[in-house]
Parts: C-alpha cells; structure tokens; sequence
C-alpha cells in the first residue's frame, strides 16, 4: 500500500469527521439557496411578469443578438490578444535593449491601466459614437490589456523549457529565430495553454464593459430589456446563466485542443536539424 509523503491517510474517525463537515456544508448551502429564493419571493422577483419576457420569442432573439455580437468581439479580441501577446512577450526575451525596453514599457503600462479606462479612452479617440465606434473601442482594449497579460504567459512559458533545448540547438548551428519559431514556441506551447485558455475566458467576460460604451453585445442588450420591463434581477440571471454557458463551452473546447494539438509531443531537435539540412535551408547557418 502506498503511503502519502505529505499527510497520513486518515483513519475512520477522521473520515467520519470529512463526511459530518460534508453534511454540514450541504445543508448550509442549501439553507442559503433557500434563503435567497425566499427574499427574491418576498421582492416580487418570481413573479409571472418579471420572467415572462424570457419565455417571449422576440425578447430572447434580442439577447441571443447580443450574445452573437458578444461571442464576435470575443474571438476577434482574444486571436488579436493572442498574437500581440506573442511579439511583445519574444521582444522581451530580445538581447538587443532597442526591441526589449518599448515592449517592457509597453506590456507594463497596458497591465496597469484598468481595462474599463482603456476602452473609454479608446472610445474618445475613435470619435465616441456607439455602434461600429464603441465595438471596436472595446476590442482594442481587450487587445492592449490581454496581449499584455499574454506576453507575460509566453516570456514565462519560454523561459520555463530547459536551457539544453536551445543551447542543443544552438549546437547545431540554428540560428535564434529559427530556435524560438520551431525549437522553443512549439515546446513553450504545451506549458502556456492552460493560461491562454484561462485569459481568454476572461477576455469573453470583459466583453461585458462594453455597456459603458453602448457597444453592440449581450450586457447592453440586456440593460434594454431589463429598463423596458424592471426586472433587473431575473434579466441579470439570465444573462449570467448565457456566459456561464459561453465559458463552459469554451473551456471544453480548449481542453479537447490542448490534448488533440499539444498533448505529450516534444519537439526532436535532430529531426528538425536534418529537414533543414535536406531542404537546404540557410537558417541552420553558424550563429
């Protein structure tokens, strides 16, 4: 029988002691869902009229509009995000001090302003119109503060493979781009994704700051529906259960790519060393 370096394994009156907190904790909780839907009973808030424009076919085309136009500015944020976070994090990496310092100072400034500053300024400066102006003030904002955070994920994720792999490569004459593009990134990949995926569900949630701007989505459609009707509560719960969804959908999706394109796949330097050889391509020149 194995035996756990870090605690013993508990005995059974530990174990029964696990299960009466477990009990305990279910019952409080409960007693807290009940608690709340007895003051939401209390307000009014379960009445008829206050749900009733969410079982109304016209009412839940409206938000499902939002939400397209929400899922819209999610991808193009986060693919946006994505890329600038990858050149800013490899000009960090850059040993040439010309490269490296403007993209310090820039990831450093975009990280500190608060994304809800970002966008209203962004705002300004595309002429402050709702519509088209305000979805794209949104989508450069995403851009600025999550490819800053993204170039972060990637200097880390870079700096955390071994040093034999580029030195490996370095051996056999690479040259650095030619290391980082098809040594280092593919192997820095694996160790990133969970953090990628874990910032792009944040990008699809700061979509919903896009209210402040009368951005075209899923928040400012619903702040329609729930001025028109009063029901800000139920509306509010509805909206959350449709980004609920939304993140699930996405962190299943970027689970089943993690292991169909990453998976356990490491990168043999000799192979890459030998195509390049055949191919004849000059980068494999002496460093």
């Amino acid at each position: 029988m194995s035996v756990s370096v870090l605690f013993d394994a508990p005995g059974p009156k530990t174990r029964a002691r696990h299960r009466l907190y477990t009990v305990l904790s279910s019952i409080a909780l409960a007693l807290l869902a009940l608690f709340i839907v007895w003051r939401f009973w209390l307000e009014g808030q379960l009445t008829q009229r206050m749900w009733e424009p969410f079982v109304t076919p016209s009412i839940m085309v409206f938000l499902l509009e939002g939400l397209m136009w929400t899922l819209l500015m999610a991808v193009v944020a986060v693919v946006g995000a994505v890329i600038l976070g990858a050149i800013l994090g490899i000009a960090k990496l850059s040993e040439h001090a010309v490269v490296r310092l403007p993209a310090w100072a820039f990831v450093e400034f975009w990280r500190a302003v608060p994304l809800l500053m970002a966008i209203i300024a962004m705002w300004f400066a595309l002429g402050a119109k709702p519509g088209w102006t305000a979805y794209w003030a949104v989508v450069i904002g995403l851009w600025l503060y999550n490819g800053s955070v993204l170039a972060e994920i990637v200097r880390a994720g870079i700096n955390a493979l071994p040093k034999g792999q580029s030195e490996a490569a370095y051996a056999l004459g690479m040259r650095k781009t030619l290391v980082m593009n098809s040594i280092l990134l593919p192997q820095a990949v694996k160790i990133m994704l969970p953090a990628i995926i874990s910032q792009s569900i944040v990008a699809l949630k700061d979509t919903s700051l896009g209210y402040a701007v009368l951005a075209y989505g899923l928040t400012t459609n619903a702040k329609e529906v729930y001025r028109t009707f009063d029901n800000i509560i139920p509306t509010a719960l509805v909206v959350a259960a449709m980004y609920i969804a939304c993140n699930l959908l996405l962190t299943w999706l970027a689970t089943w790519a993690q292991k169909r394109y990453a998976g356990e796949r490491k990168v043999d330097i000799t192979v890459v060393a030998a195509g390049l050889s055949r191919t004849g391509d000059d980068g494999a020149a002496a460093v």
